[in-house]
């Protein structure tokens, strides 16, 4: 009986202790009830930094006393010229002040709002006493609060960032872009720099798990050198001529040709085989990734992420894929760095329903940009050995973990530029040969690899207007590996050679019958067809071109 009691009196004091807590808790997140000494110990809302003032520093080149900078100690460049080195002898960069919350002095504001623009927002906008706008350079406004809960409100700005465009768009958890662009000369109001902003916590992307449906099927699109801009873009030979009376912008045409795609394919995972990013009209590739990303994440599909020979013209492979690995629906990965490129990685699709058996591996490959011996092999870069070791050597230890998986198992691959195998006139193929293919002049050997470690496809990008699929036999004359172009996607890349179309390429895939089927779709003209539609894969095995094939 007594043990009775106090086991009872025991979870009645628990109870009440944790009702104690969530309640202190929920006001002092609310109302900063308690002192900050133990305010700071609580599960507080911001435990990162809070911005707590915004300027913009400009210099003139001309001028030897000019600068840019500001005291670091107080301030925090981000890093980006608003004119993007384009200003002649001008330039300028956006400062933020900021404190981690415990830092915070009684007479620190936290701001809770940011606009742009000519006019005072408070001349159509009231707010409270403590919180009135504050004029800063280029058009800036910002809403500061002493509150003591400000700082843990959902209001309080904790990053800032520079985006370029009138399409810029910010798909990080969070974030969002602010009004119109800053204000600033000509010179660099032509970029529209505009000021991105992230309220509350950091928020950290958990990878999606690629998985196959409960029908049995995973569809992939395959969306190669969409060659994105900083800003709106111009189109490169479009088609047909004249559309929308001769207006044509790369970029939107190019992301909502994607966005048709995607909301009428629907696909389980998109692979960017590289040339995302259109190097010199790119300034800041930053806000091109965005463009494509923000398609993705607002439908929540996976992607994953190679990078082509234009990517990293203004900005480094790492730097780029330090980015796009913390994106929301990302699967991209750097790869192993002791091995040569950035973005050799797997992509495991597993089996339906709970299963933790793989039933689809990707592999994708950074083919790196320019030859590097140009004397000897012009043109563009091969695959290093130390990545096909890396590639067989994978290849090989994933085999054993494989065999639990019920149904046939199966390997694909993806690169940017296409292997030199690509180019034999011989090969059987379905879709158009329209240009010389633009294969590295060294052949290191990865095509034997694919076939050795029983990869069943390769796709690439790079030739625009080339859109066939070739199919590679082995010495016994058997068909050993399909090898796919996915066709030109972007309106910011070059098009022509008789009045190319836009396209992007898909992989529909049966695991029931270990089937892979494979189309395009294009972005003009008989826009609801399934362009040379071919059964690629059947059984687990790869298969011969039955009909509507052509030889080149």
């Amino acid at each position: 009986m007594v043990t009775r009691r106090i086991i009872r009196t025991a979870c009645q004091l628990a109870t009440l202790s944790v009702i104690t807590i969530i309640v202190v808790w929920f006001l002092d997140s609310r109302y900063r009830v308690l002192p900050s000494a133990l305010h700071n110990v609580m599960p507080a809302h911001h435990p990162g930094l809070l911005v707590t003032d915004i300027t913009v520093k400009k210099c003139n080149s001309l001028n030897p006393v000019s600068s840019c900078k500001l005291d670091p100690t107080v301030w925090h460049r981000v890093d980006k010229d608003l004119y993007l080195k384009n200003g002649w002898v001008s330039s300028a960069y956006l400062h933020v002040k900021r404190k981690k919350e415990e830092e915070l002095q009684p007479d620190d504001k936290v701001i809770v709002d940011i606009s742009v623009g000519k006019l005072d927002p408070s001349a159509s906008t009231k707010g409270e006493s403590d919180e009135r706008w504050e004029s800063r350079p280029a058009g800036i406004w910002i809403k500061r609060s002493a509150k003591r809960r400000a700082s843990d409100s959902q209001e309080a700005i904790t990053a800032v960032d520079i985006l370029f465009g009138a399409d810029a768009v910010d798909p990080r958890d969070g974030w969002g872009v602010v009004g119109t662009s800053l204000l600033l000369d000509s010179s660099a109001e032509k970029h529209e720099p505009r000021v991105s902003v992230r309220r509350g916590k950091l928020v950290t992307a958990a990878k999606p798990i690629p998985r196959i449906n409960e029908h049995g099927r995973f569809k992939i699109m395959q969306a190669a050198d969409i060659h994105l801009s900083t800003g709106t873009g111009h189109c490169r030979d479009e088609q047909p001529v004249g559309l929308n009376g001769g207006k044509c912008e790369a970029d939107p045409r190019t992301l909502e040709f994607m966005a048709r795609l995607l909301d009428e394919e629907k696909p389980d995972l998109v692979v960017l085989s590289g040339d995302q990013v259109n190097g010199e009209t790119a300034p800041d590739a930053q806000s091109a990734i965005f463009k494509y990303a923000a398609l993705l994440i607002e439908r929540k599909i996976p992607y994953a992420t190679i990078f082509g020979n234009h990517d990293d013209e203004t900005m480094s492979r790492w730097e780029q894929m330090s980015l796009i690995e913390t994106l929301p629906y990302s699967l991209s990965e750097a790869g192993p760095e002791e091995i040569d490129g950035v973005g050799n990685y797997v992509v495991e699709v597993l089996a339906h329903g709970g299963s933790k058996h793989s039933a689809l591996t990707l592999y994708l490959l950074d083919t790196h940009a320019y030859s590097p011996d140009e004397r000897a092999f012009k043109g563009y870069d091969w695959l290093k050995k130390n990545q096909i070791d890396w590639f067989k050597t994978t290849a090989k230890g994933l085999k054993k973990a494989h065999e639990g998986y019920t149904h046939i198992h199966m390997d694909l691959a993806f690169i940017h530029i296409p292997l030199p195998e690509y180019n034999d006139k011989n090969l059987e193929i379905k879709g158009e040969w329209r240009e010389g293919v633009t294969a590295p002049g060294f052949n290191s050997g990865f095509r034997d690899a694919l076939v050795e470690e029983g990869i069943l496809m390769v796709s690439c990008g790079h030739d625009h207007a080339n859109e066939y699929c070739a199919l590679s036999r082995n010495e016994a004359k058997q068909p050993a590996l399909w090898m796919c172009y996915a066709g030109g996607a972007g309106f910011g890349g070059y098009g022509g050679y008789g009045g190319y179309h836009r396209r992007m390429r898909f992989f529909d895939i049966d695991m029931n019958e270990a089937r892979i089927t494979t189309y395009k779709r294009v972005e003009y003209g008989d826009t609801k067809a399934k362009i040379d539609e071919q059964i690629i894969v059947n059984g687990g095995r790869v298969q011969a071109l039955h009909t509507g094939g052509s030889a080149v």
